[in-house]
């Protein structure tokens, strides 16, 4: 039966991950950090209520993939007021906790495959990302093809998150 946790679980990951696609795409810097604030604040709630859930549920790999989703996302938001080229030390670190949250919550059977390939592929895409700012690359957060290549997979991941949330109803997760 799908509590009001998960209802507010799944509008986070939906504001989270609607905002967080537009703030990557304007070019106004206010604007842009105004979208990516809303985009943290709501995935921070969402990921919050899903560390819960899962820790309740018995489920310690998924429980701390979220709360190390929710630690890489506040890290994000610490430098975002800053702009981008001050940021990335912080979306960097961040970015890094997202890959491994993603790689811990898809190492469980919970979520369907295809959430937990697209899942992985967002993982890989970000920890190549991590590597090349380590290794001297000029990336910023809104930069093509890296880190921008991620984001969809993470989008598609948090569609699949909330279907199951939304399924839950229906006797699903």
């Amino acid at each position: 039966m799908r509590t009001t946790s998960d209802t507010i679980a799944a509008i986070g990951l939906a504001i989270g991950g609607a905002f967080g696609l537009a703030g990557t795409f304007v070019t106004s810097a206010p604007l842009r950090e105004t979208l990516w604030a809303i985009d943290g604040a709501a995935l921070v709630v969402a990921t919050a209520l899903l560390t819960m859930k899962y820790q309740r549920l018995g489920n310690d790999c998924v429980a701390a993939g979220f709360l190390t989703f929710l630690a890489g996302e506040t890290l994000i938001m610490a430098g975002n007021a800053a702009g981008l080229e001050a940021s990335v030390p912080s979306y960097v670190g961040g970015i890094s906790l997202w890959a491994a949250a993603l790689v811990l919550i898809g190492a469980a059977n919970t979520f369907a495959l295809w959430m937990r390939l697209t899942g992985l592929i967002a993982a890989i895409l970000f920890v190549v990302t991590v590597a090349m700012v380590l290794w001297g690359a000029p990336l910023l957060p809104t930069t093509a093809p890296l880190p921008a290549a991620g984001y969809p997979f993470l989008g598609l991941t948090f569609i699949g998150w909330i279907w199951t949330l939304v399924k839950a109803d229906e006797g699903g997760a």
